[in-house]
């Protein structure tokens, strides 16, 4: 039985600290915070409740296997976990609305026909055929297995190449390109918001990024009911009956370094936190964690964005047609989820607006106010109250550098995308959660629970999860 320090709360860490307890190994988690979950919080005032992270969860099977294999209780006996539907509603430049239907190839193309012409639901099935074929081509190696020591290779784009005029482009189209090409105007912007909303910039990403939305519509949108946090608060109860130790208002300095591998922490107050071996959950840039040999040279690449979120709590109940997802553009979300444990009665609403920002940019609470108010009608006259968070709250939570948001990692783009590997330069020192290679979201830092935990156990020759 080895001692396993893990720093950080978040999700990804906890993940990482019960498959470690389940195999037998003596682990603790040191979180500088009050409490766990990460970015996976919940704000509560005035009888009215918000999620301060994600507020939906894709591809739940990350977190049915994480529970399968570290107790006998499944997933769904631990949290009230429902397909949200419809998916998600667009709202387009003219203000018109298109709404998609969760987890439905055939029920997304027939609404697209509808709202673009014949023909545009085949356009879209087609694009989100060649990205099924990059998420077959790419699903172990970003997703299931330890990032390959010769990582470049995943710097060529999987997506497929679409031949126009018998030529092909010489240069990797980019998402935003294949929008415009292959599916063009309103219908093209459709797909550019769904990866944009994953905090990927169109404009740069490669054309691999197509898998976000293949993904969502191939494996649906679920939302748990008391608010996402109640998935945080199911891993932590999952950790302590795993018997995992939990110090809270705990910083983290430095890891400690003895004989040239991790030996433990180096807390606030001067105490050495003794380990066999480190896990660090938390953005590595703030404490200066040495990357593998080799590593990826970026973290999720160029321009690392954050997310500014408005609290609104709103006179009236939600209403029959509402959605709990709205893309409005430019990046904003509005989230108003069917959920009496989010309002003080039926006679309010509670309602999340998100926004993909830069973390030297952010929007004011005036600016988000007006985007949702696209989703939104007459929400001014209805509106009780909001609260801003900023990338700097973001920062100041999580303690990632400028508050920036880990985005999944992608394919292509020359491996710009790509996180540093589980592994580290020092021996006996891991890196977990959404800075570290599959990256960010919950699915991909969920799965760096079973990527690390199965290095630690089985040591370098784990290949990975089965």
């Amino acid at each position: 039985m080895a001692r396993i320090a893990v720093i950080g709360a978040g999700m990804g860490a906890m993940a990482t600290a019960a498959r470690l307890a389940v195999a037998g190994h003596q682990v603790t988690v040191y979180e500088r915070g009050s409490t766990y979950g990460g970015a996976l919080g919940r704000y509560e005032r005035d009888g009215f409740a918000f999620d301060t992270g994600p507020g939906l969860l894709h591809l739940p099977a990350v977190f049915r296997d994480l529970f399968v294999k570290t107790g006998k209780r499944p997933l769904e006996e631990c949290v009230d976990l429902v397909q949200v539907d419809p998916a998600v509603r667009h709202v387009l430049p003219d203000g018109a609305t298109v709404t998609l239907p969760n987890a439905s190839r055939g029920g997304a193309a027939a609404v697209l026909d509808d709202a673009f012409g014949a023909g545009a639901g085949d356009r879209w099935s087609a694009v989100l055929g060649r990205a099924r074929d990059a998420w077959d081509a790419t699903r172990r190696p970003l997703l299931e297995e330890p990032l390959w020591p010769d990582w470049q290779v995943l710097g060529a784009d999987p997506y497929p190449a679409v031949r126009k005029s018998g030529l092909l482009r010489r240069r990797p189209p980019t998402l935003a390109e294949v929008a415009a090409r292959e599916l063009g105007g309103p219908l093209g912007d459709l797909l550019a918001e769904r990866v944009l909303a994953h905090g990927v910039d169109p404009a740069t990403a490669p054309a691999a990024a197509a898998v976000l939305p293949y993904m969502e519509q191939t494996f649906g949108s679920w939302y748990v009911r008391g608010g996402m946090r109640a998935l945080a608060t199911a891993v932590h109860e999952r950790c302590r009956e795993r018997k995992v130790d939990f110090v809270f208002g705990c910083e983290v300095r430095e890891v400690v370094r003895r004989d040239g591998r991790a030996a433990g922490l180096l807390l606030a107050d001067g105490a050495v936190a003794e380990a066999d071996a480190v896990v660090c959950g938390v953005d590595p840039r703030a404490l200066a964690i040495p990357l593998a040999p080799g590593s990826t040279p970026a973290r999720g690449g160029a321009g690392l964005r954050s997310r500014s979120t408005l609290f609104l709590a709103l006179r009236g109940g939600r209403p029959a047609d509402a959605v709990h997802r709205t893309l409005a553009g430019a990046g904003v979300t509005v989230l108003r989820p069917d959920d009496p444990a989010t309002a003080p009665d039926p006679e309010h609403e509670a309602v999340t607006v998100q926004a993909v920002v830069e973390p030297a940019a952010a929007p004011s609470a005036e600016d988000l106010l007006a985007a949702a108010a696209r989703a939104l009608p007459g929400l001014r006259e209805r509106l009780l109250w909001h609260e801003l968070r900023t990338p700097a709250d973001i920062a100041d939570v999580t303690g990632a550098v400028d508050g920036a948001v880990p985005a999944p990692a992608l394919a292509g783009a020359g491996g710009r995308l790509l996180y540093p590997a589980n592994t580290t330069a020092l021996p006996g020192l891991y890196l977990a959660g959404g800075w570290a290679h599959p990256g960010g979201g919950l699915p991909h830092a969920g799965m760096t629970g079973a990527l690390v935990a199965g290095l630690i156990v089985e040591g370098a020759g784990f290949r990975g999860s089965r």
